[in-house]
């Protein structure tokens, strides 16, 4: 497989977790997905998410976890990281390097708060400590959209909340067949995952993280809001903060300088 990339399985209580490996190198790096990955996990993506990450394949054993496949009502984030941690001990991944995207940064302030011995170096991208107004709304309105098994005017929204302008003028004209791809037979994955970030509130317990962070985000955010990485970046002591001018939530797809800035802090 392109860049040794391959899917597996780890089993976790009563179900089990989908996660991709790829890579050459001998440093760990461990990556979480955002709320996305309520839509589709990361099964049958191995050679998509190796080919989008291979600035890291040379240096880094690359691990991308989705969450469990079978998800409570009411489960949190900090039940995710507790999960996490557990899929983690069974690969022998302690110590290592940890990035979480949107809700899989939520993930991993938890993971760095309540088990600090697992993360050597934490990367937030475009995510948030706790609910405000923007997220609220944001979250609120996909759920609605999904309750009602309306999947064309959730991932309409999803992109255009996510990307800029000028992203966005190269797809529209694609959202048609987007929204016809990949539509899950039940969205309560999505759900359950979307109530979890609603739920979310780590922001008094982020100085308990004590690795080296870097926190990086969009001034743009219509998903997670405004100056909520300024917001943690204040919080977490001695952190790197990045904030792109211009960008949003898709900041980490829509400039190469995002994967640079983590591989410099890496």
């Amino acid at each position: 497989m392109f860049y040794g990339a391959k899917g597996n399985k780890i089993k976790i209580g009563d179900t089990d977790m989908d996660y991709v490996t790829f890579g050459r190198g001998e440093k760990k790096f461990v990556i979480l997905p955002g709320l996305s990955d309520g839509l589709k996990t990361v099964k049958g993506q191995a050679f998509t998410l190796a080919r989008y990450y291979k600035m890291f394949e040379k240096e880094f054993k690359v691990y991308i976890f989705s969450r469990k496949n079978h998800l409570n009502e009411g489960y949190t984030t900090r039940e995710m990281a507790r999960d996490q941690k557990i899929a983690m001990e069974k690969l022998n991944l302690q110590d290592v390097f940890v990035m979480g995207i949107s809700q899989g940064g939520m993930i991993s302030q938890y993971l760095a708060i309540d088990y600090p011995h697992m993360v050597k170096k934490l990367i937030i991208g475009v995510s948030a400590s706790r609910k405000n107004e923007t997220v609220q709304n944001c979250i609120n309105r996909w759920i609605l959209m999904a309750r009602y098994n309306d999947y064309r005017s959730l991932i309409t929204d999803t992109m255009e909340k996510t990307f800029t302008e000028k992203h966005l003028k190269k797809f529209r004209l694609f959202f048609p067949i987007i929204s016809r791809i990949g539509k899950p037979k039940s969205f309560d994955r999505f759900i359950n995952q979307a109530y979890a970030c609603l739920g979310h509130h780590a922001y008094d317990e982020l100085d308990r993280i004590k690795c080296p962070t870097l926190v990086i985000g969009g001034d743009h955010d219509q998903v997670v809001g405004k100056g909520t990485s300024e917001e943690m970046g204040r919080k977490i002591k001695g952190s790197k903060l990045v904030v792109y001018k211009g960008l949003g939530h898709g900041a980490y797809e829509e400039t190469k300088d995002f994967n640079m800035q983590v591989m410099a802090f890496l």
